[in-house]
């Protein structure tokens, strides 16, 4: 099987002595090529590469956006999964969302054992996908202040800051009560062409549960979403402290399966598609990756879209 490993050297959780540990355990199941990435948007290139060259399987060794950049390079001639790469995500980074949801050891070296297992037993299964505006995404897009938080840990960690649970929520905290507009609500959600509802102030759009982890805590904003079934909304029309922090902590006591209430909670289940529009630009993250300001975004779910190795 030709197979290409596609390594972010910046990944917060690997060293170079473990990526080459990975790289020779893995080299010795597969006819294996190794490619370090080296700026935003090479992981697509790569992987989009390697479609094209009729690799078999792409790897990743990094965190979430690596992931997204590696699915959307092996998407993007949209033919059915059977005709794509399979994936195989190893966790490499500091969240690692996508593979903790498909249930990989959270320990990159564990992780690449399982899968040289997974290739020998030929196991793999198929999941859908997302699609907003063009992109695809794993496991989560948000529209409001999900993303700007993002954008706030990225661009600190730009300048080095290393990606702690504390340091996430202090950030939320910050923004929270410093930064956000708690006041007006801009966004609209619109269902299956239906009429838009009533503003709301965050969108956050889940193709699996949890939608996030706070260190081994799972954090449930959509806890029946799953890769096998479209698309799950979860919104607040309330951002005062009392309505979010009950949510916050519904989020962080659900599990997958359960459900949220409040009078503040607005929740959809299995939704083939929507539209979210916004009376100002809101910061926009696809997989944990902020992708600018938004005032449309038109998602829909694509199923049984790509093979990933279990």
């Amino acid at each position: 099987m030709r197979a290409l490993l596609i390594v972010n050297p910046q990944a917060t959780s690997t060293t170079r002595l473990r990526r080459d540990v990975i790289a020779s355990a893995l080299a010795s199941a597969v006819k294996l090529d190794v490619v370090q990435t080296r700026y935003r948007g090479h992981a697509a290139r790569l992987a989009a590469t390697a479609r094209r060259d009729g690799c078999e399987l792409v790897l990743t060794l990094g965190g979430d956006g690596t992931v997204n950049e590696a699915v959307n390079g092996i998407m993007a001639d949209g033919a059915p999964a059977a005709e794509l790469p399979a994936l195989a995500a190893l966790p490499g980074g500091s969240a690692n969302v996508f593979t903790r949801a498909l249930g990989l050891p959270r320990d990159p070296v564990d992780a690449a054992g399982h899968v040289l297992q997974a290739l020998a037993e030929r196991r793999e299964r198929t999941i859908g996908l997302g699609l907003a505006d063009g992109r695809y995404f794993a496991f989560n897009a948000g529209l409001g202040l999900d993303a700007e938080v993002v954008r706030a840990v990225q661009g600190l960690r730009a300048h080095g800051r290393t990606a702690t649970p504390s340091f996430y929520v202090r950030l939320a905290l910050r923004q929270f009560y410093q930064r956000t507009d708690r006041r007006q609500p801009a966004i609209t959600i619109e269902l299956d062409a239906g009429q838009p509802g009533e503003p709301v102030f965050l969108a956050i759009i889940s193709n699996t549960a949890p939608w996030t982890y706070l260190g081994d805590r799972e954090v449930q904003a959509s806890p029946r979403a799953s890769f096998d079934s479209d698309l799950d909304i979860f919104a607040l029309r309330s951002l005062s402290s009392v309505a979010t922090f009950t949510a916050v902590g519904q989020m962080l006591m659900t599990r997958a399966g359960g459900r949220l209430r409040g009078k503040h909670v607005l929740a959809w289940h299995d939704q083939p598609s929507l539209r979210l529009m916004s009376a100002r630009p809101v910061a926009f993250q696809i997989d944990g990756e902020y992708v600018g300001e938004r005032q449309k975004v038109s998602c829909r779910s694509i199923p049984n879209a790509l093979r990933v190795v279990v």
